[in-house]
């Protein structure tokens, strides 16, 4: 089975809610749809399932316009974040319910629902109602009718976010293993990059209704095609700044004139779109950088202060504005810097993608890190 869309448009009045996206997904494929809220996602899906009519191009299946073929004819499993079960059915008989429908036969239905209930942690409260449930359960129950019913085509609309942290992990690495044996084209909608990342697969990056870049996962995100595919593909968000490239000389946005040492070294003259994640930037301690800059050293730094910094784990995300930007910067270690600290960020070259004025990545060679990168002085 190939599910193919074809310059698929989706219209409310003057709205474009959909905007001429074309995908193929083959059977036992995993594809992520990425993105941010009101992206597109759970409209695509839609239109997927044959829930929605696009207002242009064309859904075929097969190699067949599916059109007009009526959703209940159709080989489709969703789950969306917000969970439907039937309320006066136990959690065994929402699990079975579209094997009954199916008229498969009862030795079957019980085999399907205990494998699915034992993937899903379910078996403890299968004789239980809906309403004597967790929403995590409930949403397991939901994921666990998918499972059971062996679509030709599984859409789960971000179906995990309601779960415990330890379920969620396990069950990241379980669903896809388990849909693709199945067979199906599973298509799953994300807003996190880390879930798409983990999750593997390809993956469908969307911005504003629009595909921006379609692929194997690591790959759109090691090698985005554009700005709004870095975007997407970022969290925290990617830092981005505009330099105008003179020779060697670099023009910053707040009109400062610095070394363009730090730029790849075949870019050529003109104004460029830079963007880097917050793993390629480097953050000096408040008291190196004020040594820094008692000494009158300004090389190899874009000097600024701390907005706020985000302590996660073993890990910390230190906003820094630099003048022009507030930059984002990952560092190892639990730091809680007060705000308005001196310090100083250092971007590595090597993480650093080029765009043009229209937000397409330019291919340029990266120079190579050295103890003067991100030179400013």
């Amino acid at each position: 089975m190939s599910l193919v869309l074809e310059n698929v448009g989706l219209k409310s009045g003057a709205d474009t809610i959909i905007d001429a996206v074309s995908l193929r997904f083959d059977r036992g494929t995993m594809n992520i749809l990425l993105g941010p809220t009101l992206s597109g996602k759970t409209s695509l899906m839609r239109l997927m399932a044959g829930l929605d009519k696009p207002s242009s191009g064309h859904v075929s299946v097969h190699g067949k316009d599916v059109a007009k073929v009526p959703v209940r004819r159709r080989s489709v499993a969703m789950v969306y974040q917000q969970f439907v079960n039937y309320p006066s059915l136990t959690v065994y008989e929402n699990i079975a319910s579209p094997l009954r429908v199916a008229g498969v036969a009862k030795a079957e239905i019980e085999t399907r629902v205990a494998e699915a209930a034992r993937v899903l942690r379910l078996e403890p409260f299968l004789t239980r109602l809906p309403a004597q449930l967790s929403g995590g359960q409930q949403q397991r129950t939901a994921i666990a009718r998918a499972l059971v019913k062996r679509a030709e085509l599984v859409l789960l609309d971000e179906p995990l976010a309601n779960l415990d942290y330890k379920l969620r992990e396990e069950l990241r690495v379980e669903l896809p293993r388990l849909f693709a044996e199945s067979g199906s084209i599973l298509v799953y909608a994300t807003t996190e990059p880390s879930e798409a990342l983990l999750l593997g697969g390809r993956t469908a990056t969307l911005w504003q209704g629009g595909l921006t870049q379609f692929g194997d996962t690591a790959t759109v995100y090691r090698q985005p095609g554009n700005i709004d595919s870095a975007r997407v593909f970022s969290d925290p968000p990617l830092n981005e700044l505009t330099v105008r490239k003179h020779g060697a000389r670099a023009k910053l946005p707040d009109g400062r004139d610095v070394s363009a040492a730090w730029l790849a070294p075949d870019l050529p003259d003109g104004e460029w779109r830079l963007g880097f994640r917050v793993e390629s930037a480097e953050v000096d301690a408040p008291d190196d950088a004020a040594a820094s800059d008692a000494s009158g050293g300004t090389s190899g730094r874009f000097n600024g202060t701390v907005a706020v910094t985000e302590i996660s784990g073993s890990e910390s995300f230190v906003h820094v504005d630099v003048g022009f930007a507030t930059w984002v910067c990952l560092v190892l270690g639990v730091h809680d810097w007060t705000p308005g600290s001196k310090v100083s960020v250092r971007v590595d070259p090597r993480g650093v993608y080029v765009f043009d004025q229209a937000g397409a990545r330019v291919a340029v060679a990266a120079p190579q890190r050295s103890a003067a990168y991100a030179t400013t002085g």
